[in-house]
């Protein structure tokens, strides 16, 4: 609580206090939601604060040092808050949090007690429970190298450097016909050979459900069209003539990275690693042990 604002603090001094707290919800698609247990609306900051939106927050449980302070948040789900084809959509997965204890009163007094990111959702009979994950959970996460043959590089990311914008990688296309947002076919794909965008991606670029994505499972060609299977649907409303985007898939192997990519220079598999049979060579009676590669 040492960044706590002094008019706040000498207001809880006096006993007596009119306090409330306002949550802001931004999730990765631009969308942000606000709340507030107080009766009334709230605002600071360039937000409204609304109560009528069915929130409720367990106590946030602090502690010293660096573990995890995790709460969770329930509440009810609202056509005009947060909808339950809107979590099925996946699209409060990683939402940012941010949660402030406000009077409010004079909502200047106010102190920011709790940022984080909504982790596993749960819903039935018309409710939600969502996990808070503050910002420690990070230090969770298992970090450096893994050494195996195949690149561990995501196609695009930081070690992989490639830009999956490059002309050649990427097709814009208009939804031809589809199979439960799962299977879409085309009449034709022209410049891209069969195969080209399996274990890429296809981003729905309008519509209702702009934003959501799945990753390719096959790209070929099935009775004279060119299909390409998810696996896993796109959780959304998916009409013909809506806009997507196809963009090429990575086998992560270093021949792909090389021939398909030009990126053999940011490969981040390592391809010489002998298999595990080589702890049990021996001596062979013939032929020259080099010490190289027994691939």
């Amino acid at each position: 609580m040492g960044n706590m604002d002094d008019g706040l603090a000498a207001h809880l001094k006096t006993g007596l206090t009119t306090l409330c707290h306002a949550w802001a919800i931004r999730r990765r698609d631009g969308a942000e939601l606000t709340f507030t247990d107080h009766d009334a609306p709230l605002s600071f900051g360039g937000l409204e604060f609304r109560p009528d939106r069915g929130l409720n927050v367990r106590a946030l449980s602090h502690s010293t040092g660096l573990s995890v302070n995790n709460t969770e948040a329930m509440g009810a789900l609202s056509h005009f808050a947060i909808r339950e084809d809107e979590i099925e959509q996946g699209r409060f997965d990683g939402a940012d949090v941010s949660c402030w204890r406000v009077n409010w009163t004079n909502v200047a007094q106010r102190t920011l007690i709790f940022r984080g990111t909504i982790g596993e959702i749960q819903r039935a009979g018309g409710v939600f429970r969502a996990e808070l994950r503050g910002l420690t959970e990070a230090l969770n996460r298992p970090m450096g190298r893994i050494f195996q043959k195949p690149c561990t590089a995501v196609l695009g990311d930081g070690a992989c450097g490639f830009d999956v914008a490059t002309s050649g990688y990427i097709q814009f296309a208009t939804v031809q016909s589809h199979k439960d947002g799962r299977v879409f076919r085309w009449d034709d794909l022209p410049g891209f050979e069969v195969g080209w965008f399996t274990r890429g991606r296809v981003d729905v670029t309008d519509g209702p459900a702009k934003g959501l994505w799945g990753m390719i499972k096959h790209d070929r060609v099935l009775g004279g069209q060119r299909e390409i299977e998810l696996w896993e649907p796109i959780r959304g409303a998916i009409e013909q003539g809506v806009g997507v985007r196809l963009s090429a898939g990575c086998d992560k192997r270093m021949t792909t990275c090389r021939l398909k990519f030009n990126n053999l220079l940011n490969f981040q598999g390592f391809p010489d690693i002998p298999s595990d049979d080589w702890m049990m060579a021996t001596p062979q009676p013939s032929g020259t042990n080099t010490g190289g590669s027994m691939r």
